[in-house]
């Protein structure tokens, strides 16, 4: 870091020995600013995505349900004789059985709004709230067999462990996006730092005539590309965050489409693009500069 701070304190003699390129000034600036964009939008993909699925893991983990199929005229029995069992068991805190409207409710974005639950067998559902630690789910389910025939018990496992296991995906491949990203803009800018290399030839031979060592006409080089790369990864970097600010409010309707943004400190997480894609662009035109300048020695 040290050799970078220094790098970037600039040398003006080593800046006017060698002119700059406008093509690779331009494929440098507009490659980090392009990278930094997608670096924005894949991080906050990949803290949004963790986000939703804790909060759809935590929810399923506090819940349960009980759904009772069971022969005309008997549902009403066995509801009630679910709940008294509920009642009893340690680790619930409450539990309710859910009224035709609520069933309707949950029904609707399926079937309609006009479904005529009343006339139709659908299993009379109760809900189960955890308390503590929650309950005995395999203890639980031999007293519903055998007071409770037609109960079968849902405590949402095989929900939570998906939603887990795709989280912990997802997070790891946004980790690797973010790597692609960083490889991506390392190999540019190192393409465009042997362009530079190759158009000043002559300039490079001249000052070696005149006794110029090569680190000294790879820091003109590898300053002027590492100051490009932060002024493109800034200007990326402030336009994917007000992509990111435009973007809807997180609303339980539109789902994961509307809570892509970041949250609270996650704000300041962006801002560590910038001097990311200057040390990666520091390190790659450095290492390109140096063997090139061996290479034509």
């Amino acid at each position: 870091m040290t050799r970078m701070a220094a790098l970037l304190a600039g040398d003006k003699m080593a800046d006017r020995a060698v002119p700059p390129t406008g093509f690779t000034a331009r494929l440098t600036v507009f490659t980090a600013a392009a990278m930094a964009f997608l670096a924005v939008f894949a991080l906050a993909l990949s803290l949004a995505t963790g986000r939703l699925a804790d909060r759809w893991a935590e929810e399923l983990a506090r819940t349960s349900t009980l759904r009772i199929s069971a022969p005309e005229g008997q549902q009403e029995a066995q509801t009630r004789a679910a709940l008294s069992v509920l009642e009893t068991t340690p680790g619930i805190s409450a539990a309710r059985a859910l009224s035709e409207e609520e069933t309707r409710a949950l029904l609707e974005p399926w079937f309609g709004p006009d479904l005529p639950v009343e006339t139709l067998p659908i299993p009379q559902l109760i809900e189960i709230v955890e308390a503590g630690e929650g309950y005995d789910a395999t203890g639980l389910r031999a007293r519903l067999q055998a007071e409770v025939p037609g109960a079968v018990l849902d405590d949402h496992t095989r929900w939570r462990e998906p939603l887990v296991d795709a989280a912990g995906r997802l997070r790891a491949l946004g980790v690797f996006a973010l790597l692609l990203i960083a490889g991506s803009t390392g190999a540019m800018i190192t393409l465009a730092a042997q362009a530079a290399l190759a158009a000043n030839e002559q300039v490079i031979r001249v000052l070696r005539l005149v006794g110029a060592q090569d680190s000294y006409i790879a820091r003109a080089f590898v300053r002027r590309f590492t100051l490009r790369a932060l002024t493109g990864a800034l200007a990326g970097t402030a336009a994917g965050m007000l992509g990111i600010f435009l973007l809807p409010e997180a609303d339980a309707a539109g789902g994961f489409l509307t809570g892509l943004g970041f949250r609270g400190a996650g704000w300041l997480l962006p801002l560590l693009i910038p001097p990311l894609a200057a040390l990666v662009a520091f390190a790659a035109t450095r290492s390109a500069a140096l063997r090139v300048l061996r290479a034509a020695s």
